[in-house]
């Protein structure tokens, strides 16, 4: 009789996503998305779907793309020809979403997430990563909205759902930014530099992390000011949330692009494994 072998249990990906040239131009971001991915059939194995998380698909209640073939979307203006171009041809999971939206419960309602056939796809925020990660486009992958208007501890909560995927082989991965206040960008501010409160929230959420604190990451408007103005609106911050939820105690945690661009913009990631 032979012992059934566990599925090694995935790591968690937040990534800080940034401007959507990172996915053409020669960045030291996109260098870094370069490196980790290889590292799944390495390091991890290689994901058998992944969930992305993306701060750019916002909707009342909480729903799964359930298509065969999600389309790339390109939800930017004024960008060149070059990045509209830009296609991700990954596959849809029809059957695991469709089972998956039944599992998964909305904080507060109870109900199912919703399962979206035709409305949505893959957003900058999936494939401007997943493009220079896993470039062969081979994995399929499904996003699951953020519901804006909701708690913070909703969010958090729901992120906390999605840690049983950890160990069927999904990689679970949010994209947004520790930092995101596009009112306040400087275009002439070299990748190191930034404003001392973008300097403060980084490393106050970085802080919380790193002493495994990642309840403390729900409350974080208590910051104040360089809260505010770290995400006058919040959407790119939603997405750490349900990460640090998907993060089990006792994970190791490490992290890469360490600095920011355009003087508002944290790209700081992580890694829990």
């Amino acid at each position: 009789m032979t012992t059934p072998h566990a599925t090694p249990r995935m790591p968690v990906l937040f990534i800080g996503h940034g401007s959507p040239m990172n996915v053409i131009e020669d960045s030291p971001f996109r260098r870094e998305w370069q490196r980790i991915g290889p590292l799944f059939g390495s390091r991890w194995p290689k994901p058998k779907l992944i969930l992305c998380i993306s701060a750019h698909w916002i909707t009342q209640g909480w729903w799964l793309t359930g298509m065969a073939h999600p389309k790339t979307i390109h939800d930017f203006g004024g960008f060149p020809q070059e990045l509209f171009d830009q296609q991700y041809p990954a596959p849809g999971a029809p059957e695991w979403a469709a089972h998956t939206a039944q599992l998964l419960r909305q904080p507060a309602s109870g109900e199912a997430v919703g399962l979206d056939l035709d409305q949505w796809g893959l957003d900058h925020g999936c494939w401007g990563v997943l493009k220079p990660m896993f470039p062969e486009a081979d994995i399929p992958v499904v996003q699951l909205s953020i519901d804006y208007h909701r708690p913070m501890a909703e969010h958090y909560a729901l992120g906390q759902q999605l840690r049983s995927l950890r160990h069927q082989g999904v990689l679970v991965m949010a994209s947004g930014n520790t930092v995101h206040n596009l009112r306040t960008m400087q275009r002439s501010a070299a990748d190191n530099q930034a404003y001392d409160w973008a300097i403060g929230f980084d490393q106050w959420v970085a802080d919380q992390i790193r002493a495994g604190h990642n309840e403390a990451l729900v409350d974080f408007q208590a910051q104040g000011n360089i809260a505010q103005m770290s995400h006058p609106s919040y959407d790119h911050y939603l997405p750490l949330l349900y990460a640090a939820g998907a993060a089990e105690p006792g994970d190791s945690v490490e992290f890469f692009n360490e600095g920011y661009q355009l003087a508002s913009i944290a790209m700081r990631s992580v890694i829990w494994d």
